[in-house]
C-alpha cells in the first residue's frame, strides 16, 4: 500500500509540474517583450476610413515602419464616425498603449479624448488633419490651406494661359471635413483675389456616391460653369464619374485633390487638368517612426512636412505605377 501511495504522489507531482510549465508558457505569450527581452512599443492608429486609397496608403506606410522598427501597431477604422474615433482613443488608453496616431475627422471634438491620453502619458502624433498645438506632440502632413492656395494659383494661371474670361468655378467639397474646408479656404482666397466667382459649393460628405450625386446636381444647376474644384479623393472620384455620366467630358475641366486610377483616366481623357497629390504612405511611415522616437525620449520636430505635387498631363506618368 505504501508503494502505491508513493507512486500516486509521484504522479500528482508530475501533473503539477506539467501544469506549471503550461501556465508559464501561456503567461509568456501575453507579454509585450520583444525577442531581446525589451518591452515592445504599442502604437494605435485611429484612421478615418478604409474606403479611400489615400488612407489605405497611409496604413501601408505605418505598417512598413512598424515592421522595420519592431513596433506593435493596431489600426482602428472609424468609418467616418467622429464618436468612434474618441472611443478608439479611450480604448487605447485603457489598454496601455504607448502612442496614438490620430487622423482626426473632427479636430475639436477629438480633444477631450486626446487630453485623457496625454494625462495617461501617451504620446500623440496627428496626421493630415491639423490638431492644435498642446493637444498633440507632433503634426505630420501638408499645410492644407497653403496647398489649397497652390492649386488655386495653378487654376488662375490655367485661366490666363487659355484666355478664359468666364471665371466661374463650382466646388464639390466635404463640409464635415476640417482639412477639406482648409483646402477650400486657401483655394478661394487665391482665385477670388484674381476675380473668379465661386458659383456654388455642394457637399459630397466625403463619400464617393454622395459626391457623384452632388456633382451631377451641381453640373445641372450651374450649366454654364465649366471649371470645378474638388477638395478630396471622394469628391474628385465622384466628380469624374459625374462628368462621364452626364457626357460633359468635352467641356468640363476638373481641378482638385488626390489621384486614383479613375482620376488618372480623366487626366488622359483631357478633362482632369491638375490634381494635388500628397504622399500618404510617407505620412504614415513618418508618424509611426515619430511615435517610436517620442516614446524612447528622443527629440522630434513639432511639424514633419511631407511635400505635395500637382499632377498634370505632363508628369502623370510618374504616378501611374502607384495605382496599377
Amino acid at each position: 500500500m505504501r508503494r502505491f501511495r508513493n507512486l500516486r504522489l509521484v504522479a500528482i507531482m508530475a501533473v503539477v509540474a506539467m501544469l506549471a510549465v503550461s501556465l508559464a508558457g501561456c503567461a509568456g505569450t501575453d507579454t509585450d517583450d520583444g525577442a531581446d527581452g525589451e518591452e515592445v512599443i504599442k502604437v494605435g492608429l485611429v484612421q478615418i476610413n478604409q474606403q479611400a486609397i489615400f488612407f489605405n496608403q497611409m496604413n501601408e506606410g505605418a505598417e512598413e515602419a512598424a515592421e522595420e522598427a519592431g513596433i506593435d501597431l493596431t489600426i482602428y477604422n472609424a468609418n467616418d464616425d467622429p464618436a468612434k474615433q474618441n472611443e478608439a482613443i479611450d480604448n487605447f488608453v485603457t489598454q496601455g498603449f504607448d502612442a496614438i496616431v490620430i487622423v482626426a475627422i473632427d479636430v475639436e471634438g477629438v480633444k477631450p479624448a486626446l487630453k485623457e491620453a496625454q494625462e495617461a502619458g501617451i504620446k500623440i502624433v496627428a496626421v493630415d488633419a491639423v490638431v492644435e498645438e498642446g493637444w498633440r506632440d507632433v503634426q505630420v502632413g501638408v499645410d492644407n490651406e497653403a496647398a489649397g492656395e497652390e492649386i488655386g494659383q495653378f487654376v488662375v494661371d490655367y485661366m490666363k494661359d487659355n484666355g478664359i474670361a468666364d471665371k466661374n468655378i463650382g466646388v464639390i467639397g466635404a463640409l464635415n471635413s476640417f482639412i477639406q474646408n482648409l483646402r477650400l479656404d486657401g483655394f478661394k482666397s487665391v482665385v477670388e483675389a484674381d476675380g473668379a466667382t465661386i458659383t456654388q459649393t455642394v457637399d459630397g460628405q466625403n463619400r464617393q456616391e454622395a459626391a457623384m450625386s452632388a456633382a451631377e446636381n451641381l453640373f445641372t444647376a450651374q450649366a454654364d460653369t465649366k471649371l470645378f474644384y474638388t477638395t478630396g479623393e471622394p469628391a474628385m472620384v465622384g466628380a469624374v464619374a459625374a462628368t462621364r455620366s452626364q457626357n460633359r467630358t468635352s467641356d468640363v475641366k476638373l481641378f482638385g485633390w488626390d489621384l486614383t486610377a479613375e482620376v488618372i483616366e480623366g487626366i488622359d481623357d483631357g478633362f482632369v487638368v491638375g490634381v494635388v497629390q500628397q504622399d500618404p504612405k510617407t505620412e504614415g511611415y513618418e508618424a509611426v517612426l515619430a511615435c517610436k522616437a517620442l516614446v524612447e525620449g528622443e527629440s522630434v520636430e513639432s511639424f514633419i512636412d511631407v511635400p505635395i505635387a500637382i499632377v498634370t498631363p505632363e508628369n502623370v506618368d510618374e504616378f501611374r505605377a502607384i495605382f496599377e
